[in-house]
């Protein structure tokens, strides 16, 4: 363990935020019950933003506000330099008809995103409150921001304006995602996303026979996903996550889509897998083209780019990656480094030190209905972030 940890831990400051977030630990978790059971669909997240900034205000930070996007920031300390930023995403996978309702099976929270993000979010507060209550003095001041649009679709829509439109200089960035208090996230997983649509005349089953069919050519394409190698060094995936097309069971459709994931912890197989599934896809459309009945109009293929993170990495001798391991043993656990995609990936690609922490706590069945949260020494995963907290932002007293 560096010094640094070494000394912060045994910090007044760090000894009464500890014993705070014991005794405040069931206030925490109902936090967390509260914000899972208040919807947040990727693009629909006002509701939950309205929550957690009303939060915010009642811990005791005033400098409350929302953006453009929906991002909520609420700043500690005078925003004259660059901040380090504490953030935790506020939209889910669920859709808006989902029951996001929470109930309790033994010490298992069961609920739809009480781990990810409601753990995050709770996380964040606790570290506000902790900061807010002991009324800290940092070196520099600190930004605790709910993103908007982190899963799926929302491809990193709220740290992107964060750190684009609204060009924030952040002096480094700790990301709250999820449960788990041992991996250290500071590789950023690269992750592409496509939708290939293929589109022709259409017609009927039998009368139209020969017309050129979208979805023999988008059949040619998912096959060739499905015969890619495997690659692990460095580790990349590839996979059919979405298709669909066609009107009814006596017609030719005029249109057939492929919703396709890429994934890749390098940049340079993103690239290669990418020309292999223009290549794939190219190649589809061609061969229906080329057994067409004469007369018939040809298909057409349009590609979107519906999701690009960036992939990048905080090298692992940086001192915010350092003090994340050594938070770690500091908490008695032995750390992982870790490469995935979350609203890290932003900062890390534009050269911002950047991480990613679990919340504390045991976590499973992420993304499901039946998602659920144990709070297994949950404090000690929350004074892992405070510590690295500490550490980024430099405690005075």
């Amino acid at each position: 363990m560096t010094d640094t940890i070494s000394a912060l831990s045994r910090h007044p400051a760090l000894t009464r935020g500890h014993e705070r977030l014991i005794r405040t630990d069931a206030r925490t978790v109902a936090w967390q019950t509260a914000i899972c059971e208040t919807p947040a669909p990727t693009g629909r997240e006002q509701a939950r933003g309205a929550k957690v900034s009303g939060l915010l205000r009642e811990i005791g930070l005033t400098s409350v506000s929302t953006d453009d996007v929906g991002n909520v920031i609420a700043w500690w300390g005078p925003a004259d330099r660059a901040p380090v930023v504490i953030a935790a995403h506020l939209d889910t996978v669920f859709g808006p008809g989902v029951d996001v309702s929470v109930r309790k099976d033994g010490d298992r929270l069961i609920g739809p995103g009480i781990t990810d993000n409601a753990r995050g979010l709770a996380g964040m507060l606790a570290l506000a409150d902790v900061v807010a209550s002991g009324q800290w003095a940092t070196a520099k001041p600190i930004a605790f921001v709910a993103t908007v649009g982190e899963e799926g679709a929302g491809d990193l829509r709220g740290v992107r304006h964060l750190f684009g439109e609204r060009k924030l200089a952040a002096d480094s960035v700790i990301v709250l995602d999820g449960a788990g208090d041992d991996r250290v996230v500071h590789g950023g997983l690269g992750c592409r996303r496509y939708r290939f649509m293929f589109r022709g005349p259409g017609g009927h089953s039998w009368s139209a026979f020969g017309a050129p069919n979208p979805a023999h050519a988008a059949s040619t394409l998912t096959q060739a996903v499905a015969e890619l190698p495997g690659r692990e060094t460095p580790r990349t995936t590839c996979s059919v996550v979405g298709i669909g097309g066609g009107t009814s069971l006596n017609s030719i459709p005029d249109e057939a889509w492929v919703e396709i994931d890429l994934r890749s912890e390098g940049t340079a197989p993103l690239e290669e897998i990418e020309r292999v599934l223009h290549a794939a896809a190219r190649l589809g459309m061609d061969r229906e083209n080329a057994r067409k009945t004469l007369g018939s109009r040809a298909l057409d293929l349009t590609v979107a780019v519906i999701g690009d993170r960036p992939s990048g990495v905080t090298p692992a001798d940086h001192p915010l990656v350092q003090a994340g391991l050594d938070a770690t043993r500091a908490v008695g656990r032995r750390p992982a480094l870790a490469t995935a995609s979350t609203d890290a990936n932003i900062p890390i690609s534009l050269g911002i030190p950047a991480i990613a922490l679990g919340a504390g706590g045991k976590a499973g069945d992420t993304h499901s209905a039946t998602e659920w949260f144990e709070n297994a020494d949950g404090p000690a995963g929350i004074f892992r972030a405070l510590l690295v907290l500490a550490a980024a932002a430099g405690l005075n007293k």
